[in-house]
């Protein structure tokens, strides 16, 4: 009795012999220390809680924000082209994981032919007819890991992808604010310089009654005129300003420039939120970025590894089955056909290119690394920055509030004294500058507090959080 031996025990025992020898990487990180502390002293670089909500933006106390940023979120192109990212990388990993499973492929074919095969009237005709159907199957045995890697690879792509995302947004949610804060500022300036204007006017008008009168020079006029034409020059640029930045604001939300209406808050009526700084340690897994560049080191070990399996040999197996018949469009009477192989491939000489893709995939990590630590040198000093800049500016606007205080009270003197004669207009023009710059710059530094605190919870996080296990913080010093 005849016996048939078979592949398959040998082929499983093969793979699991060899399962074990699978090539893996490991994650290298940068190799630094977090500072214990925030070297800036503020109440929110010692308030070391988190950020409790990722609507940070609702803490300004604005109605008009949260429907900014809401729309945003939905529409905004820059967020959708991020989304379509995102489901391209899972497509990716979805193409990739497809290597783990055999590929089938299934053909047919039919036909008929014709031949004369002889000369005159010794000539015969043959005539062939046939139809096949066609199944054949390969896999590739990934004993060394290079197809996990890549899976690996792609998963971390994927991931990393997802954090872009999380960051688009919270960049999204900051340029909101930022703009629309700018564009509160810009109407408040102009309201300013509105009133200045009607101040400057009305100074004006007592000059030409003291003119008339014989009391005021002709030079009085003429540079009270001045300060009327430099101030309603002052107005127009401001309009231009502000018609460019509520566009701009259009454009964010994914609307068209020239339809965007805004309701009338007034800056100094929104909150100025105090934004817990937290720990340095804990700033690693509370950024979407540094997560991010995280999964990218995961993704270049599993490169690195992809690459290594490269060099080692490759077992596949393949096997076809199929029916054919002498019949056209048809498989009646049909013989039949079966064949099994199992292949071992192995590259001898390839002039050095797997061992360079190898040290390729080495120096793209070296480089993620040094990206990565660049990534949290950077976030430490948005964070720094971002509180000194809180504290000098509330100190600025607190000593700006007195300048202008003081300087209204100095132009209603210089008015009055102007009137009784006691002083001349010099001192009602100086007075006048004064009080315009302290109240146009107390509008930019309440901006600025504001853009202060849209920007400490950006370099915060916004109240992102990273999922369990994404990264690894370095220890503090």
């Amino acid at each position: 009795m005849t016996k048939h031996f078979s592949l398959k025990p040998l082929l499983l025992v093969l793979a699991l012999g060899l399962g074990g020898c699978a090539i893996t990487e490991p994650l290298t990180r940068p190799e630094m220390t977090l500072p214990a502390t925030w070297s800036e002293v503020t109440a929110e670089a010692t308030a070391n809680a988190a950020i409790e909500s990722a609507t940070w933006w609702q803490h300004f106390n604005s109605a008009q924000l949260d429907a900014l940023v809401t729309e945003a979120m939905l529409a905004s192109p820059d967020l959708r082209i991020q989304a379509e990212r995102v489901i391209q990388a899972e497509l990716a990993l979805r193409s990739t994981s497809a290597s783990l499973f055999p590929s089938l492929n299934l053909g047919g074919n039919s036909g008929w032919s014709r031949s004369d095969s002889g000369d005159g009237g010794n000539s015969a005709i043959s005539e062939r007819k046939s139809s096949a159907l066609n199944l054949s199957a390969s896999y590739e045995l990934d004993l060394w890991g290079r197809v996990a890697a890549n899976i690996d690879s792609a998963g971390a792509s994927l991931a990393a992808t997802r954090y872009d995302r999380d960051a688009a947004r919270l960049s999204m949610a900051s340029s909101v604010a930022t703009t629309y804060f700018q564009w509160l500022a810009l109407q408040a300036r102009l309201d300013i310089a509105r009133q200045n204007l009607a101040i400057a006017e009305r100074v004006l008008r007592v000059v030409e009654a003291r003119y008339r009168n014989g009391a005021a020079s002709s030079l009085d006029v003429s540079r009270q005129l001045t300060a009327v034409l430099s101030q309603r020059a002052a107005v127009e640029p401001l309009e231009v300003q502000a018609r460019q930045t509520r566009s701009a604001l259009a454009i964010l939300l994914g609307r068209n420039p020239q339809a965007l209406p805004l309701d009338g808050e007034r800056i100094d009526a929104l909150a100025i939120p105090t934004v817990p700084a937290g720990l340095p340690a804990d700033l690693l897994l509370r950024r979407p970025d540094l997560a991010s560049a995280e999964a990218g080191l995961t993704a270049a070990a599993a490169n690195i590894a992809a690459a290594r399996a490269e060099l080692l040999p490759k077992f596949s197996l393949s096997g076809a089955g199929g029916v054919a018949s002498n019949f056209l469009l048809s498989l009646a009477d049909p013989s039949n056909s079966v064949s099994l192989s199992a292949s071992i491939v192995q590259t001898i000489f390839d002039g050095g290119r797997l061992r360079a893709q190898v040290d390729i995939s080495r120096s793209r990590q070296r480089e993620l690394v040094e990206a990565y630590r660049k990534t949290i040198l950077t976030a430490l000093k948005e964070v720094e920055d971002g509180l000194g800049n809180a504290a000098r500016d509330a100190n600025q606007e607190v000593a700006q509030g007195q300048i202008m205080a003081q300087a209204e009270r100095s132009l209603r003197l210089a008015e009055l004294r102007y009137r009784e004669g006691a002083d001349d207009l010099l001192s009602v023009l100086d007075a006048q500058r004064t009080l315009f710059s302290a109240q146009d710059q107390l509008a930019q530094l309440r901006q600025a507090r504001l853009a202060d605190a849209v920007g400490l919870y950006k370099a915060l996080g916004g109240g992102w959080q990273a999922p369990a296990g994404a990264a690894a913080a370095p220890q503090a010093n």
